[in-house]
C-alpha cells in the first residue's frame, strides 16, 4: 500500500522559509515523478513544483526563485525548501506521485504565512 506523508508545515512571518518533506513508502520511489501542489481557502489546488523521474523540474511562475523541489531516492523523501514566503503562500501543501498511470497523494501540510 503507497502512503505518503507530508510534515513541515507550520506558521511562519513574511520573509521567512520552511522545508516541507513528503515521506514515501510502497513504491519503487526512484521510478515516480513527483508533485507539490497548494490549496488556499476558496481557490483551486495548484501545481506549485515537479521533479520527475529523469531529473527535470519545473516551477510555477509564483514561486520561482523563492522554492526549490528536491527528492532523497535512497531515503524516498520528497522535499519543497520554501524561502522568502509571502502572505499568498499560505495554503495546505500536498505531496503527489504519478507515473505507470498512478497517481497517490499525501494529506497535506498546512503552510501559513503571517505577521
Amino acid at each position: 500500500q503507497v502512503q505518503l506523508v507530508e510534515s513541515g508545515g507550520g506558521l511562519v512571518q513574511p520573509g521567512g522559509s520552511l522545508r516541507l518533506s513528503c515521506a514515501a513508502s510502497g513504491i519503487i520511489f526512484s521510478a515516480y515523478g513527483m508533485r507539490w501542489y497548494r490549496q488556499a481557502p476558496g481557490k483551486q489546488r495548484e501545481l506549485v513544483a515537479t521533479f520527475t523521474s529523469s531529473g527535470t523540474t519545473n516551477y510555477a511562475l509564483s514561486v520561482k526563485g523563492r522554492f526549490a523541489i528536491s527528492r532523497d531516492n535512497l531515503k524516498k523523501t520528497l522535499y519543497l525548501q520554501m524561502n522568502s514566503l509571502k502572505p499568498e503562500d499560505t495554503a495546505l501543501y500536498y505531496c503527489n506521485v504519478y507515473g505507470f498511470g498512478k497517481d497517490y497523494w499525501g494529506q497535506g501540510t498546512q503552510v501559513t504565512v503571517s505577521s
